[in-house]
């Protein structure tokens, strides 16, 4: 009971600040419909239960089961066996993830069916199960991490000069959307799992982190040469009707109940097959372990349908809204104030970041502590929406000016710091844009290119989700930067205790 407590506790003073921005800017400047502000403090109540029962659920059921499958993979001599577990597993991971559905209907909406949302989720789940299984691979291989995301990034440097900017935003959004409240505590667990059992700690350590950043980066290869294979230049857009006030409360949230239970449920079915047929074939977990298990797997399923149903019953239609009232008014000052207020809040409200910051202080054995990390991602996700509602407010300023320069930054950071903080830094990018992002954060900027006359809804409205999975790259690579300083700086004593963060003399 004390550990939920302390979820509850954690999650709490998370939520509580963007409930709050909201009100002031309901009693402000940007009044709400009652029903639609009753819709959104249900709403935040649902998101904190959720969420505290969510993360919960995930300490006792999916992380146990993500190591045990790594360790599996790594006594596994045959490299055929563990390519095709990959690739079977990352597939249906993907296509389970309840954000990459959130953006793909999203998308669908938008484009009037022009990009079907099935085929949305089926070319980013290939593309995450493709660079999953050659995550793994480098790790059971010792490859540098910096090299993989140098030569991942460039390929996706060359298809996007042959792409159109709608599906260049889409991609981007893909990669942040993908790397969600399902797979991101799965693959880190995965990692986890192999790089235990390196005979070299320091790096074991570093091997944690990395795979949900180098899947992600499938996501963005797969939408890219979908739009290529297609070769659509341009995508029609138009914002869907948000009924929210037109239909009654309670309707509201029910009818979005058994669909939303649909997809937890096709969440976590492929990890409940996976597992079974491991506990059947390799594991051999006992009974009590298993029974332990199940009740994290029933946790996390109940906690994400309590979730996605406060983020879906309130959250989107407020999102919108809110955009739309801001982009009204005369001054910009307003929109672009709450787009970085929206940024510093909305991260910590996201169930990847809580399980990889609490992974990230767990393996280094608290030298890289969590509440820095938090405050690290907080800006670097502020500055992202408040750069996404500035292309839109500014015309002439497009996406790849922000992406090309800032993943190309990202890049060459990643050989002068500790391969420890790559890993995180990429995962960090991939596990900020979680279910908050894509579905408030996304309305927002959505709400805003709506209303603004020189915006593109498509090319304008997408793309936040990308500059949100990028900052983090950059904040937490400098994060490790300065850890590299004090590290060099403290007595040898201390760095040989941190293997992992440290950075010997020579580096």
């Amino acid at each position: 009971m004390d550990a939920l407590k302390d979820k509850f506790k954690e999650v709490l003073a998370s939520v509580l600040p963007i409930t709050i921005t909201v009100l002031i800017l309901h009693f402000t400047i940007s009044p709400l419909d009652s029903t639609m502000l009753l819709a959104f403090l249900i709403g935040s109540a649902l998101v904190i239960i959720g969420l505290t029962v969510f993360l919960f659920g995930i300490d006792q059921g999916l992380e146990p089961i993500g190591h045990g499958i790594g360790n599996t993979l790594v006594h596994s001599r045959s490299f055929a066996i563990i390519i095709t577990i990959c690739l079977v597993l990352g597939f249906f991971i993907s296509y389970a993830e309840p954000d990459l559905r959130i953006l793909a209907n999203q998308v669908d909406g938008v484009t009037a069916g022009q990009f079907d949302n099935i085929l949305m989720v089926v070319v980013v789940s290939v593309g995450i199960a493709t660079m999953m299984t050659l995550g793994m691979l480098r790790i059971l291989k010792g490859v540098a991490l910096k090299f993989v995301f140098t030569a991942a990034y460039g390929l996706i440097f060359i298809l996007s000069l042959f792409s159109s900017f709608d599906f260049i935003a889409i991609a981007f959004d893909a990669s942040g959307a993908t790397t969600g409240a399902v797979t991101v505590p799965f693959m880190l667990a995965m990692a986890a799992g192999i790089s235990t059992l390196k005979s070299d700690s320091k790096s074991g350590e570093a091997d944690c982190f990395g795979l949900v950043g180098i899947s992600s980066t499938g996501a963005i290869l797969g939408v890219l040469v979908t739009g290529l294979i297609l070769g659509i230049d341009k995508l029609p857009g138009t914002l869907p009707e948000q009924d929210i006030t037109s239909s009654g409360l309670l309707d509201t949230y029910a009818s979005r109940l058994l669909p939303l239970v649909w997809e937890s449920l096709m969440s976590l079915l492929p990890i409940i097959v996976v597992y079974v047929l491991f506990q059947v074939f390799s594991f051999k977990h006992s009974k009590n372990r298993v029974i332990d298990i199940a009740r994290g797997l029933l946790l996390t399923f109940l906690g994400l349908v309590v979730f996605f149903l406060g983020v879906n019953g309130g959250f989107m239609a407020v999102g919108v809204q809110t955009g739309i009232q801001l982009a009204s008014m005369d001054s910009p000052i307003p929109v672009l104030v709450l787009a970085l207020v929206l940024g510093l809040t909305t991260v910590l409200a996201e169930p990847a970041v809580h399980v990889l910051t609490h992974q990230i202080e767990d393996v280094t054995g608290g030298h890289v502590n969590r509440i820095l990390v938090f405050a690290f991602l907080s800006v670097a996700v502020g500055l992202s929406i408040f750069m996404s509602a500035l292309r839109i407010l500014v015309p002439g300023l497009q996406l790849w000016m922000y992406l090309l320069p800032g993943f190309g930054i990202a890049a060459a950071l990643a050989y002068f710091v500790p391969d420890l903080f790559v890993g995180i830094a990429y995962d960090a990018g991939g596990v900020a844009s979680g279910p908050m992002t894509a579905t408030f954060s996304l309305a927002f900027v959505q709400g805003i290119a709506a209303k603004v006359p020189t915006a593109d809804l498509v090319a304008d409205g997408f793309g936040m989700i990308a500059i949100v999975a990028m900052m983090p790259i950059i904040a937490i690579e400098l994060l490790g930067a300065l850890y590299q300083l004090k590290t060099r700086k403290a007595p040898k004593t201390m760095v040989s205790e941190s293997p992992g963060v440290a950075v010997s003399e020579s580096e």
